[in-house]
């Protein structure tokens, strides 16, 4: 099956984990990735530039209305939720924070899931709060697959604990494991997005 899109949430500590997650992934990279990290509205928008830096696939700040592009990872900017739209663009808001965050995980997966349904892959890495694991769960629910980096693993286990007791999951992995799964997972994706050009 054809995963479309992948969406991940990190807190606390998963700068560090991003980084080592994009470096591992090739430049053919087939599926777009939409991440929400949970960052001050007063930051800087220099996370993408940086994750550019070490990453073979395109990096950026997602933009409202912008279409999802394959091989592209996506940061939700500072202070605003991130959301996927039924025609497979992106939409940012404003709206109340939700689990204490805006940009919230769980607004992100939840609206993933459902336009991606089946096709989708979400992944939970460290963090201290809980955001996430109801957006998990939706995934679930919508017969996307739930990916969690193991709590032993994460520099603070908090969020993936709390995505471990809300749903069942297909796989919980360290970083470097992650990538391996990933590779398995678009490995053939890959090598037909590459003979499509």
């Amino acid at each position: 099956m054809r995963h479309e899109a992948i969406v991940i949430g990190a807190s606390v500590g998963g700068w560090e984990a991003l980084k080592t997650l994009l470096s591992a992934l090739p430049a053919s990279f087939p599926s777009p990735i939409a991440i929400v990290q949970h960052i001050s509205e007063r930051s800087e928008s220099f996370m993408a530039e940086l994750l550019n830096q070490v990453s073979r696939i395109a990096v950026k700040e997602a933009e409202d209305k912008e279409s999802l592009s394959p091989g592209t990872a996506y940061l939700a900017p500072p202070g605003y939720h991130l959301l996927i739209e039924p025609d497979r663009s992106f939409s940012l808001s404003v709206d109340e924070r939700v689990n204490h965050a805006r940009p919230s995980i769980d607004v992100l997966f939840e609206s993933a899931a459902e336009v991606f349904g089946v096709t989708l892959i979400g992944i939970i890495l460290t963090g201290a709060n809980a955001d996430g694991a109801r957006g998990l769960k939706t995934i679930k629910e919508y017969g996307g697959l739930a990916i969690v980096q193991n709590p032993e693993d994460a520099e603070n286990p908090t969020m993936p604990k709390a995505a471990l007791t809300a749903t069942e999951v297909d796989y919980i992995v360290s970083l470097e494991q992650l990538t391996t799964i990933l590779f398995q997972l678009t490995a053939q994706e890959a090598t037909i997005h590459d003979t499509n050009g």
